[in-house]
């Protein structure tokens, strides 16, 4: 199966991250004294690396043996984000996701615990 070059090229920790250093370090502070908030809002023209950096946190968050706040990319939980099979690491398209059915919907399975995860993270892109 083809893989399109953005996703190959991701980054896939915050030490991979270009143009972004206050983000990066105000998120690692988050993390490493273990302050990490409840929603996070991420803004900026296309292309600044907005979902890279939720997808990243949300790896960060979850990865079963961290080194700081470096992932191990070794364990299950990083090997099923990476591949994107990962149940609690939801991405949402916001512009086609509009109608009321969809916020129902959406309302109903945020109240579910993760399955297998510490946090269940929804990315709304």
């Amino acid at each position: 199966m083809s893989q399109t070059l953005y996703r190959k090229y991701r980054p896939k920790n915050f030490s991979e991250i270009i143009g972004q250093k206050n983000i990066v370090q105000t998120l690692s502070n988050a993390i490493a004294n273990d302050r990490v908030g409840q929603a996070y809002l991420f803004t900026g023209p296309r292309g600044t690396g907005k979902t890279s950096i939720a997808r990243i946190l949300a790896k960060t968050i979850n990865c079963e043996s961290p080194q700081g706040v470096k992932t191990c990319e070794k364990c299950q939980h990083c090997k099923m984000i990476n591949a994107g099979t990962a149940l609690d690491i939801i991405e949402i398209d916001a512009a086609s996701y509009t109608g009321v059915d969809n916020i129902r919907e959406l309302r109903e399975t945020i109240a579910f615990p993760p399955t297998s995860f510490k946090y269940k993270v929804y990315i709304i892109d």
